[in-house]
């Protein structure tokens, strides 16, 4: 186990241009912490994000992983992510969400108004407390916790905000990002550069106001590498389900996305012909928005693993991974 602090220092808002925070190799099992999308800065119902935060959704990284290189595909999996406050903070923007006027969607009604929620964090009972903000009412919402932002260093040096998802991973806000979750990320440059942040004590489908229950999290990780297999789009795997994650606006163009990769996917994993795969993903696929708020909207497609049985992606990596990151250090 390779234990790495994560100063409020070493926290970074772009994928690209920063030098590593650490090198690692395949098959190392990283400890560290990450931050929730204010940076820790918002504490209180009065700390209004645009007063106290001079920037939003920092990330722990990069991390440069030695022999990754352009064409391969970085494999991680996410042993642990536990919440490192027993609170999280939400809000509403004026210009943020699905329901809002934006610099995109213009309106003529008011913006609406920035306000903060503060939910209280039980990780022994398992629970997230919301607190209503105009009357008393108290709501128990089932722990579980996530990572919104995942990814690495984009292509031909290009830089980009930690907000804004696209194929190098970023701000996907899916909450199938769980522990248990691998994640699979084309490689753009040497060492890959990966880094990951935006911790979300829960999140429903969709985001829908732009802002989940932000908390810290101390965060486990396994780091697998797949030689000359490039990855269009991130996907996941989960112990019942294949996903693929697909970045655009408008949302349509998410969802072809993420159909298309799953399909391509599945195609090439069993062996069926293209327009065959196109069926069964028709009848058998599931979908759902990780956000619908951010500069380009995320979907997901998924299938049941059990469906085609004996598939194993990426030769088995996420087997090889998890067992090490269960072995006793």
């Amino acid at each position: 186990m390779i234990l790495i602090e994560a100063p409020e220092e070493s926290l970074r808002y772009t994928f690209g241009q920063h030098p590593p925070l650490a090198v690692l190799h395949p098959g190392d099992v990283v400890r560290t912490s990450t931050e929730d999308c204010f940076g820790g800065a918002v504490r209180s119902v009065e700390d209004l994000p645009s007063r106290v935060c001079d920037w939003f959704n920092p990330v722990t990284g990069p991390f440069f992983v030695e022999g990754a290189e352009p064409g391969d595909t970085l494999a991680l999996h996410f042993a642990e992510i536990n919440p490192a406050r027993d609170w999280g903070m939400s809000a509403t923007f004026p210009h943020f969400g699905a329901l809002t006027t934006t610099h995109a969607t213009a309106m003529l009604h008011p913006p609406l108004e920035e306000r903060v929620w503060r939910y209280d964090i039980d990780t022994t009972a398992g629970i997230v407390r919301y607190h209503a903000r105009r009357s008393a009412v108290t709501v128990d919402l089932p722990l579980d916790p996530m990572l919104g932002t995942v990814g690495v260093a984009p292509a031909a040096g290009e830089v980009r905000a930690t907000i804004v998802p696209d194929a190098h991973g970023g701000n996907l806000d899916v909450p199938e990002l769980r522990p248990g979750t691998t994640v699979y990320l084309g490689v753009n440059v040497p060492g890959a550069l990966f880094a990951f942040g935006d911790g979300h004590a829960r999140q429903g489908q969709g985001e829908v106001c732009g802002v989940a229950v932000e908390t810290a999290m101390n965060v486990t990780v396994a780091i697998g590498l797949i030689k000359d297999t490039p990855t269009p789009w991130p996907r996941f795997e989960t112990d019942k389900r294949l996903l693929s994650i697909g970045s655009a606006r408008p949302l349509e163009d998410a969802y072809r996305i993420s159909q298309h990769d799953l399909i391509t996917w599945v195609s090439n994993l069993s062996g069926l012909e293209l327009l065959d795969a196109y069926q069964l993903v028709s009848q058998a696929g599931q979908s759902a928005p990780g956000n619908v708020c951010d500069p380009n909207y995320t979907m997901h497609a998924a299938i049941i693993k059990n469906l085609l049985p004996g598939l194993t992606p990426y030769g088995g990596i996420r087997q090889r991974l998890r067992a090490l990151a269960a072995e006793p250090r």
